[in-house]
């Protein structure tokens, strides 16, 4: 067993473990390969191509891909699928196991995957981890826009502006969202990116995995430090000074410590 095939091989019995079902055994290693950069302790394992290293899907390795995290010690297990079919499988296995601990959770398959790593890394149950797939899949919605353009058709730009910009409204507020307008005490700091090559996907994840561990709501900028791929949208670069925001039980300690993580480059230094 490689490094790429399973992160860990036995977890604390409350972890949540993935299991990305693809027509590729390349892609699915892959994706489990990028999103273990962000969630080193959770079990991740591919299940892509069929037995005999074709392209397609297989009933039994997507069945023994969930048979290893439950073995690991998973006290459950999230299944995503790239396309068509690999659905079709995920769900044939999901019924034939019959075990309620075992989900199938529809979105984006890279954007989710990601997603849903980090927060079954910070302690997300099944739901959690699920509910963060189709989070990141809504963001990933928003940079779509409403309707295909015609072909060739020129994009027209008032005299002096900027291309118009589509929003989507697609209800993303939730856990980690900013807060409603109204009164609320809020912490404020400023800090400084420190990471040679910027805010990438590594000190992001880890971004994202220490607002989790704080009651309280932490905006980057503005954006929601409770998202990675909000913060990564950011597209923070070396030396660049942001705005730290915190509300809630927790936020003296909160904006305290993202600032000191930005300042310490998120352990990368």
């Amino acid at each position: 067993m490689t490094g790429r095939d399973a992160r860990r091989t036995h977890v604390d019995e409350r972890a949540t473990g993935l299991v990305l079902v693809s027509h590729s055994a390349l892609l699915a290693g892959g994706v489990v390969e990028l999103a273990a950069q962000m969630a080193p302790d959770v079990v991740l394992r591919p299940a892509g191509g069929t037995d005999d290293a074709r392209l397609g899907t297989s009933f039994d390795v997507v069945e023994r891909a969930i048979a290893a995290e439950l073995d690991a010690g998973c006290s459950g297990v999230v299944l995503l699928a790239d396309i068509g079919s690999a659905r079709m499988t995920a769900e044939a296995v999901i019924e034939a196991l019959e075990d309620p601990r075992v989900v199938l959770a529809g979105g984006a398959f890279v954007e989710g995957a990601v997603a849903a790593a980090v927060a079954a890394q910070t302690g997300g149950d099944v739901a959690q981890v699920v509910d963060a797939v189709a989070h990141a899949s809504r963001q990933v919605a928003l940079e779509l826009p409403r309707e295909p353009a015609a072909p060739d058709a020129p994009i027209r730009v008032p005299d002096g502006g900027e291309p118009p910009r589509v929003h989507l409204d697609l209800g993303l507020d939730g856990p980690g969202a900013p807060d409603a307008p109204g009164h609320r005490e809020v912490a404020r700091r400023t800090a400084t990116v420190r990471n040679h090559d910027g805010l990438h996907a590594r000190p992001a994840a880890a971004l994202v995995r220490l607002v989790g561990t704080y009651d309280a709501t932490v905006l980057v900028d503005g954006a929601s430090a409770a998202s990675l791929l909000a913060v990564m949208g950011l597209g923070l670069r070396r030396g660049q000074e942001v705005s730290l925001e915190a509300s809630g039980a927790d936020r003296e300690d909160a904006v305290v410590a993202v600032a000191d993580a930005f300042e310490a480059a998120f352990g990368e230094r």
